[in-house]
């Protein structure tokens, strides 16, 4: 690299140089940024600059930046080019990375890329499609260090020194039976200062956690953040160590499970890329369904007014305050609902807890329900023309939150039982079913006191 390239280099420094058609000089400056990095500039260049570009890039650094490339960037990438071009980067990419571009790509396309692979990363591709889409399975990578108990120190760091290249990482090791059985795992520190002459066994203390391939992804997840490691050894059904996954992966999947939740929250059917690559229709078939329901929840709202119809003409001012009733339900109801969504997709709360749970949210509904009934009570007094019609706004008020908040809490309890997600607990239908259970309140109260 020239001393000139080795200079920072802005991002119009090198769009100007590849407008000038001088590649190299571009290159030169681009191998000094991060991936990321690279990956977002491609982005933002024309399609025959784009192409240009990525192919005078090193071949191994060229994968490594695909792999930080959105789906359709990726996609749109590999139509633009040559079979050998694309055979190449497949044969440079990590298997997990390779795993999740065939998985997520069109099966034409899919299939064509299969076509493009090296007999040995075509059976490799082809066991690690084999697990279930959400399994851990596909997440993983079978690069990783194995080594056997009875080698000595040395031996373990000669076959590091040669086989260790291509390793995912580098600072544990995986001890293992001839027949591939995993026995436990030793740290690259601890090696390093062992004496030469003794043996792996020696350096084993047997608490190496794992987890099985066929694992849900989410599993895992749970498992790095709760055992604060870098890596799962990943087993199959008969205990041999077939890959492991690493915190980087799981990183991705934390991210593609809260973004799931949010959207599921909002009423949205989680979608199945980035919002900026769905197109319209797609986003119409995702919403809508949720909107169609709610519809028909509300309609039941409808016709509890309706029955009411004669108290309404007769107390016109129960209507005035409707909305502020039957909506603070609603909001109490979502709090509630989110904060125990969010309890269990985190571990804090498990299906067991669902008591104590609500227990709480009971005495916390009676708080929030007796501040704002309070508050309720005058606004009622001040604007309502009589006493009768503020006690049933500050009862109604009361009874709705505390009923809000019991239903907020069992609902997620009540999904997750039946193996449905809690997420869909969140705003939109427990805000729509709240609505209902509010009016049934509100009226039944006004009954009673007018």
């Amino acid at each position: 690299m020239s001393d000139q390239a080795q200079l920072p280099a802005s991002v119009q420094e090198i769009l100007a140089l590849i407008q000038e058609n001088d590649l190299k000089l571009a290159v030169e400056y681009l191998l000094a940024w991060v991936d990321p990095e690279i990956a977002d500039l491609l982005i933002t260049l024309e399609k025959p600059q784009q192409i240009l570009v990525y192919r005078a890039l090193p071949r191994q650094r060229a994968a490594d930046v695909f792999s930080y490339l959105e789906p359709q960037d990726q996609d749109s990438l590999l139509t633009a080019l040559t079979d050998a071009d694309t055979q190449s980067l497949l044969a440079n990419l990590n298997p997990d990375d390779r795993t999740a571009l065939l998985q997520e790509l069109p099966a034409t396309v899919t299939r064509r890329l299969m076509q493009l692979l090296s007999p040995e990363d075509l059976s490799e591709a082809r066991q690690l499609l084999g697990y279930p889409e959400e399994s851990v399975g596909r997440l993983m990578t079978p690069e990783y260090i194995r080594l056997r108990a009875e080698w000595t120190v040395e031996q373990a760091l000669a076959h590091i020194r040669k086989f260790g290249r291509d390793s995912e990482i580098f600072n544990i090791l995986y001890v293992t039976e001839d027949t591939g059985k995993l026995i436990d795992k030793v740290r690259m520190r601890r090696l390093i200062f062992s004496a030469p002459d003794k043996t792996i066994r020696e350096l084993l203390n047997y608490n190496c956690i794992s987890i099985s391939a066929f694992e849900d992804r989410e599993v895992a997840v749970d498992m790095i953040k709760k055992y604060d490691v870098n890596a799962l050894p990943v087993l199959d059904s008969d205990g041999v160590l077939v890959g492991i996954v690493t915190v980087d992966d799981i990183l991705d999947v934390a991210e593609e499970e809260a973004t799931e939740d949010i959207q599921l929250g909002a009423a949205v059917a989680p979608l199945e890329s980035s919002y900026s690559s769905t197109n319209s229709i797609e986003l119409f078939r995702k919403r809508i369904g949720w909107l169609l329901i709610l519809i028909l929840v509300n309609l039941i709202s409808a016709a509890v007014i309706s029955n009411y119809e004669e108290q309404l003409i007769e107390y016109i001012t129960l209507a005035l305050f409707m909305p502020l009733v039957i909506a603070s339900g609603g909001n109490s109801g979502a709090q509630s609902a989110t904060l125990m969504v969010r309890a269990i997709a985190t571990g804090d709360l498990k299906s067991q807890d669902w008591s104590s749970a609500v227990l709480k949210e009971i005495l916390v509904g009676i708080c929030m329900g007796c501040a704002m009934g309070g508050l309720a009570f005058i606004v009622g007094w001040l604007y309502g023309g009589e006493g009768n019609i503020a006690q049933v706004i500050g009862l109604s008020m009361l009874s709705i939150v505390l009923v809000a908040n019991i239903f907020g809490a069992l609902l997620p309890f009540a999904l997750d039982r039946v193996r449905i997600d809690p997420a869909v607990a969140s705003s939109p239908l427990i805000t729509s079913i709240m609505d209902v259970l509010g009016l049934i309140i509100y009226f039944s109260i006004a009954l009673v006191l007018l």
